[in-house]
C-alpha cells in the first residue's frame, strides 16, 4: 500500500507538461477573439507610432543641421523652419496616438483577461466539487487552496499582457529589421549576428527555469497548507502550548519557499543578464563596423548608422519581451500542470452517462453482498447484506472502527463498494443519477460544519427555497429557536466560519435543523447528539419521533437513550453484522456484544 504524502512534503510532478496543455489553456481567451484583435490592432498603432517617432526624429535632426549656419555666426536657413515645425508636429501626432492606443489596449485586454482568468477559477473550483471523498482524505486543504488562487493567479499577465504583447513584438522586429534591411544590408546582418547565441542559451536553460518555477509553487503550497492546519488547530496549538514549536516548523517552511524562489530568480537573472550581454555585444559589433564604414564613405554614413543604432535599441526591446513572455510560459507551464491535474482526475464518484433519475422513494434499503475497504488490502466490511424496510428507525452501534460510519458512507455514495450493490427501493445507486440520490436524504455528520453566513442561511443550505417561517419550524422541532432568539439579530445573526462564537451543541442543534429542513426519505445522524446535555437530548427524542416518523434513518450514537427505541439495532464488528435485533432481544442474548456494551456503560455511569 502506498504511503500518503504528509502534509509537510513536496507535491511530486507527475507528468510533464505537454504541449496540448499549452493550447488548451489559450482556449480560455477564445470567447475574447474579437477584444484581442482590437488589442492587437491598437498595439501596432502604438508601435508604428513608437518607430515613426525615431525615424522623424532621425529626420529633424537632418533638417537642424540644414537649419544651423555653416560658419559661426552666419545665417540659418529659414526656409526649412516650416518643415521643421511639421516634424516636430508629427512627432507630437505620434506620441499621442500611441498613448491612446496603449490606454484602451490595457483596458480591453484586462477585461477580457480578468474573464479568461475567471472562467478556470470557475472550472477548478466546479470540479472539485465533484471529486470524490477519497481525493480529499489525502490532501490537505492548504494545498488545494493554493491551485485554486495562487496557480490561476499566476496565469494573470499572461492573458492580460502577454500573448497580445508578444504578438505585437513579433510584428514590430519584422517591422524594425524591414526598416534596417532597407538603411544598410551589411550593418543589418552584423547587427544580427549575435542572435544565434541567444538561441543556444533559452535552448541550455529551459530546463533549469522551468524545473525551478515548479519548485517554488510546490513550496509554496506546503507553506500554505501548514499555515491552513495551523489556524484551523489554533485551539489546539494554544492548549498544549505548541506556539514555539509551530514557528520554528512554518519557519523552516518559509526559508525553504525562500530559498527555492531565490534560486528561481537566480537563474532568471542569469538568462536576463546573458540576454543584455548579448545584445550589448551586437550593437558594439554594429560600432565597430559602422566606424571602419565612417571612415571610408565620410559624412554621407552618420545618418544612416545613426539610424542603425536607434534602431538596433528598438531591436532589443521587442527580444527582451520575447524572452520575458518565454520566462511567464515557464512560469504558466509550472501552474498550468498543477491546474490541469485536478481538472483532468476524474471523480471516482459520478453518474454514468445514461443515469436514470432516482425516483421518488419511500426509503428502502438493501446491502446486497457489499465488500468494501477504504485500502485494496483491508477490507472494512465483508459480504454484508441487510434490508431495511421504509420508515424504519435503525440504529448502528459498534467499536471504534468497526465500519458504521462507512454504511452511512456508502448510503450517501460517498463511496461505492468494491463489491455487491447498494439498493435504495430496488434500484442500485450506482446506476441511478448522483444528484437524484443524494437530494433525498438528510445528514447530519459528527462534524457540525458551520458555514459563514447568518443563522438562516445556514439552516437553509440543504433546502434553498424555504421559507422563513418553515426554517423557523425546523429550529423550534431541534430545539434550537430559543438560543437562536437570544443571539444579537437572531436568525439574521451572521456566524464566523465553523461557528466559532456557538457552542459545540448550538452548532450540532443548527445542523440538525439544517438536516430535517430538507424533509428527506432518509435521514442519517451520525453522532449527532453527542455534544447535547441529557435534558436538551431526551427533548430531542420526543421531537424525533414525531420527525422520523414515516422515514427511513440511520442512527449512530453510543448513548443508550439514543438508540434503544429504535426498530432494530445492529452491532457492526468483525467486518459484518454481529448482531441484529430491537434492544430488548440483544439484552436477552448472554455474552452478547451489544450486551457488554450496554453494561460497560451502566457500570461508567454507576461509577460516575
Amino acid at each position: 500500500m502506498a504511503t500518503k504524502p504528509r502534509l509537510t512534503d513536496d507535491e511530486a510532478i507527475e507528468r510533464p507538461f505537454q504541449a496540448s496543455q499549452w493550447w488548451r489553456l489559450l482556449s480560455y481567451l477564445k470567447p475574447y477573439r474579437l477584444q484581442m484583435a482590437v488589442s492587437i490592432v491598437l498595439l501596432i498603432v502604438a508601435a508604428v507610432a513608437s518607430l515613426g517617432q525615431l525615424r522623424l526624429l532621425t529626420a529633424a535632426l537632418a533638417v537642424v543641421q540644414q537649419i544651423l549656419p555653416q560658419e559661426a555666426g552666419g545665417p540659418i536657413n529659414e526656409a526649412l523652419l516650416p518643415k521643421l515645425y511639421g516634424l516636430v508636429l508629427a512627432i507630437l501626432g505620434c506620441t499621442i496616438a500611441g498613448g491612446i492606443s496603449y490606454f484602451f489596449r490595457t483596458r480591453l485586454m484586462e477585461t477580457a483577461g480578468r474573464k479568461a482568468i475567471a472562467t478556470l477559477r470557475h472550472d477548478l473550483f466546479g470540479h472539485l466539487q465533484t471529486l470524490s471523498l477519497a481525493y480529499f482524505d489525502g490532501r490537505p486543504a492548504g494545498k488545494l487552496l493554493v491551485r485554486v488562487i495562487n496557480d490561476v493567479n499566476s496565469l494573470n499577465d499572461l492573458f492580460t499582457n502577454g500573448i497580445v504583447n508578444t504578438l505585437v513584438d513579433c510584428v514590430t522586429l519584422v517591422i524594425i529589421v524591414l526598416v534596417m534591411l532597407l538603411t544598410s544590408v551589411s550593418l543589418t546582418l552584423v547587427a544580427m549576428s549575435t542572435i544565434p547565441i541567444l538561441m543556444v542559451m533559452v535552448f541550455v536553460m529551459r530546463r533549469r527555469m522551468r524545473r525551478a518555477w515548479q519548485e517554488v509553487r510546490r513550496k509554496s503550497a506546503v507553506v500554505n497548507a501548514y499555515l491552513h492546519e495551523s489556524l484551523a488547530g489554533m485551539r489546539v496549538t494554544q492548549a498544549f502550548a505548541r506556539e514555539d514549536e509551530n514557528y520554528h516548523k512554518f519557519h523552516e517552511l518559509v526559508s525553504n519557499h525562500r530559498a527555492s524562489w531565490l534560486k528561481a530568480c537566480k537563474i532568471n537573472n542569469i538568462f536576463w543578464a546573458s540576454t543584455d550581454v548579448v545584445g550589448t555585444l551586437g550593437t558594439v559589433l554594429l560600432y565597430l563596423v559602422g566606424v571602419n564604414l565612417l571612415q571610408d564613405q565620410g559624412g554621407a554614413m552618420i545618418e544612416t548608422l545613426m539610424t542603425m543604432v536607434w534602431f538596433m535599441g528598438r531591436f532589443w526591446g521587442p527580444i527582451n519581451n520575447l524572452s520575458n513572455f518565454y520566462n511567464n510560459i515557464l512560469v504558466a507551464m509550472a501552474s498550468t500542470e498543477r491546474i490541469f491535474e485536478i481538472i483532468d482526475t476524474p471523480p471516482d464518484i459520478a453518474s454514468e452517462p445514461d443515469a436514470e433519475r432516482l425516483p421518488d422513494i419511500t426509503g428502502q434499503v438493501t446491502f446486497d453482498h457489499v465488500v468494501f475497504g477504504y485500502d485494496a488490502d483491508k477490507v472494512i466490511l465483508n459480504d454484508v447484506s441487510f434490508d431495511i424496510p421504509a420508515g424504519s428507525t435503525i440504529a448502528l452501534v459498534g467499536p471504534t472502527g468497526a465500519g458504521k460510519s462507512t454504511i452511512v458512507n456508502l448510503i450517501s455514495r460517498f463511496y461505492d463498494p468494491q463489491g455487491g450493490r447498494v439498493l435504495i427501493d430496488g434500484h442500485d445507486i450506482k446506476e441511478m443519477d448522483l444528484h437524484s440520490v443524494r437530494s433525498q436524504m438528510g445528514i447530519m455528520l459528527q462534524d457540525s460544519f458551520i458555514f459563514s453566513g447568518t443563522i438562516m442561511d445556514n439552516i437553509r443550505y440543504g433546502r434553498l427555497d424555504a421559507t422563513d417561517e418553515e426554517v423557523m419550524a425546523a429550529a423550534k422541532a431541534v430545539l434550537a429557536h430559543d438560543f437562536i432568539m437570544e443571539t444579537e439579530r437572531g436568525y439574521q445573526t451572521e456566524v464566523n466560519e465553523r461557528g466559532s462564537q456557538l457552542s459545540i451543541g448550538q452548532r450540532q442543534l443548527i445542523s440538525f435543523a439544517r438536516a430535517l429542513l430538507a424533509d428527506p426519505r432518509i435521514l442519517i445522524l451520525d453522532e449527532a447528539t453527542s455534544s447535547i446535555d441529557t435534558k436538551t437530548e431526551r427533548i430531542i427524542q420526543m421531537a424525533l419521533e414525531r420527525l422520523l416518523e414515516g422515514r427511513t434513518s440511520f442512527v449512530i450514537a453510543h448513548r443508550l437513550s439514543t438508540i434503544r427505541k429504535a426498530d432494530k439495532i445492529m452491532v457492526i464488528a468483525g467486518g459484518g453484522i454481529a448482531e441484529s435485533g430491537t434492544h430488548k432481544e440483544l439484552m436477552a442474548m448472554p455474552g452478547g456484544i451489544y450486551r457488554g456494551l450496554c453494561e460497560a456503560q451502566y457500570r461508567f455511569l454507576n461509577a460516575g
